[in-house]
């Protein structure tokens, strides 16, 4: 077992002692203030912020990689969401390697994507989304080294009350649950020289290869879901070196004929054939 995935163990058992802490206190005289219960939950803010800066925070020069080049994962109109190429970390934290990671939502046209609302309704079904189903593609000759494929799809998390479910509960029960449930069903590809390819949130019964197989660019592996920690259907899409979340560091990606797409911005991914052309 690595140093970076003991911590990360260390972290999620000192965050289930603040709770048993806090659910004690409640229900017995302990003898101590209360504000001594938040001891645990900060001692393991702080081992993962001094986890996160071994051997130099992702972007340093100690750390820095050129960005690889990859094909999209997907075909036709998306909009890119949580961009690296406005703020990196692009999802506001190194942890699970995404510092480079990018969210993308299909756009097939102008208004095809439910948007966020205050009140009503709450959640939606996947279904209602563009995104749902859509086939994602491998970004390069590779191999499989991860397939998780059985988490079911959610409802969306695309109202307030829903996101504040997301933010205060759901997202604490994942992340204490471990990276499995946070990035929900996904497929991990080794593109070689110390690169891996993660893609999350896949659909529930959509995976199309196993561990150990061999795929080409452009090869369906599986269907866009919203399995995880997500808030809509879409693709959770990173660059990595190790093949595990938990203790990855990310690495910059450009794709081609799109580069990265920033915030909002809309962007029509070529097909294989084009490509070719």
């Amino acid at each position: 077992m690595s140093a970076r995935k003991l911590v990360k163990i260390v972290y999620r058992a000192l965050q289930l002692a603040f709770v048993g802490l806090v659910i004690a206190h409640s229900l017995l005289d302990l003898g101590y203030p209360w504000w001594w219960n938040f001891l645990p939950i900060a001692l393991s803010f702080v081992i993962l912020v001094v986890a996160h800066r071994w051997g130099g925070t992702p972007d340093s020069p100690r750390a820095a990689r050129e960005p690889v080049e990859v094909d999209p994962p997907v075909t036709g109109r998306w909009s890119a969401l949580n961009s690296p190429a406005d703020r990196t970390p692009s999802h506001g934290t190194h942890a699970y390697g995404q510092t480079f990671a990018i969210d993308v939502v299909a756009e097939p046209e102008e208004g095809a994507r439910p948007g966020f609302r205050w009140l009503w309704p709450i959640a939606r079904r996947s279904s209602a989304f563009p995104a749902f189903g859509a086939p994602l593609l491998a970004v390069a000759d590779a191999t499989v080294v991860r397939a998780v494929d059985d988490q079911r799809d959610h409802l969306s998390r695309t109202s307030l009350l829903a996101l504040m479910y997301l933010m205060i509960v759901e997202a604490s029960v994942r992340d204490l649950s471990g990276v499995k449930r946070v990035v929900g069903n996904h497929v991990v590809l080794d593109l070689g020289d110390g690169t891996f390819a993660l893609y999350a949130h896949l659909r529930n019964g959509s995976l199309t290869v196993r561990e150990g197989d061999r795929v080409t660019a452009g090869q369906q592996l599986a269907r866009c879901g919203n399995s995880g920690n997500s808030t809509e259907p879409h693709l959770h899409f990173q660059l990595m070196d190790t093949p595990d979340p938990d203790t990855a560091r990310g690495i910059p990606f450009t794709w081609r004929g799109v580069g990265v797409p920033r915030n909002r911005e809309t962007f029509e991914a070529p097909t294989a054939e084009s490509q070719a052309a």
